[in-house]
């Protein structure tokens, strides 16, 4: 018996460490490729560990297209990063915010951009291939993305399992990382402003459907309540920003103002202050949209400017600073 594990010990073990150096090859490399609108460098920017914004924005791409770090940062004087995660509702908003706060200095004031979808949980993992590079033995990433369609209970746990049955996914993202000269960011501290003009994307959903419900999710919610408790603990002060929306496109949504009175509720019980920017003209503009949900990038830096008056003024008018 002994010599049969010695065996399997002399065999396996070579095996073991080629798949797990194979494993660390392909995904040292996929995580140099700019693609999945920049989520690679986010990820690759918190595992770095050297983040010290004192500022964080959390949200989906409502952040990350609409609020410029550069102008918050030349404003409030502060160092600000953007944590925007495209596509994605609240917990895996939270997920990023755990690797965050993990491995770098935890900010003194997050900005988290809410939404009608902020409560919604999916059940697909939206643009689930930018975990791959992170997600082995990572058990933060297995704790909250195990319950979406997506991954296998092995692909957490096993080298090179993950990317089996991936191979147009790997050559296209490894042949930027292994051969590309030039790699551009594709965001700045996480931010990228968006260079369109308004596109047909609500008359497509109109003609899909005659309106827009909305979903809440009750864990979601006990999820983002148990965040802003963690936050008050840590003495995070947090800020709720329900970003602009184009006129028309409030109009599509049912029982809008039932998830607005969420937030205006959770403002109310945890102490925080909640910003409504669906109210404000900006929304009335559709030269500054390029769909219903999205400001371009003339849109979002306007409202960026439109944020810090808004942050400076709750600053002066209240005894709680903006740290």
């Amino acid at each position: 018996m002994k010599h049969f594990f010695y065996k399997i010990l002399v065999f396996g073990l070579p095996l073991l460490l080629l798949t797990f150096a194979l494993d660390l090859f392909i995904s040292n490399n996929l995580k140099l490729s700019n693609n999945y609108h920049g989520e690679y460098e986010v990820w690759n920017d918190i595992y770095k560990g050297d983040i010290k914004a004192e500022v964080a924005i959390y949200g989906s791409s409502r952040a990350w297209v609409q609020i410029s770090p550069e102008i918050l940062k030349d404003s409030l004087n502060k160092d600000v990063y953007n944590f925007g995660i495209d596509g994605n509702t609240f917990p895996m908003q939270y997920l990023r915010h755990l690797e965050y706060i993990k491995v770098n200095q935890p900010p003194k004031h997050i900005i988290i951009a809410v939404d009608f979808n902020s409560f919604k949980k999916k059940k697909d993992l939206y643009m689930y291939k930018q975990f791959l590079p992170y997600m082995l033995w990572n058990k933060n990433i297995k704790t909250h993305t195990q319950s979406y369609n997506g991954f296998r209970s092995l692909d957490y746990s096993l080298p090179l399992f993950r990317y089996l049955g991936k191979n147009a996914f790997l050559k296209k993202n490894l042949n930027i990382g292994l051969f590309s000269k030039t790699k551009e960011n594709y965001r700045i501290n996480g931010y990228r402003g968006m260079d369109k003009t308004w596109t047909n994307d609500f008359d497509k959903a109109k003609k899909k459907m005659s309106s827009y419900k909305i979903k809440i999710d009750p864990e979601t919610l006990k999820l983002f309540e148990l965040f802003l408790t963690e936050c008050s603990k840590k003495e995070i002060k947090v800020t709720l920003v329900y970003t602009p929306e184009y006129i028309e496109g409030q109009h599509f949504i049912e029982d809008r103002n039932q998830v607005i009175d969420i937030f205006k509720s959770l403002a109310n019980k945890y102490k925080i202050n909640f910003i409504d920017f669906s109210q404000n003209a900006i929304c009335l503009n559709k030269d500054l949209f390029y769909n219903t949900t999205h400001l371009n990038k003339t849109g979002s830096e306007l409202f960026s400017r439109l944020l810090v008056h808004d942050l400076l003024e709750l600053k002066k008018n209240t005894s709680k600073s903006i740290e």
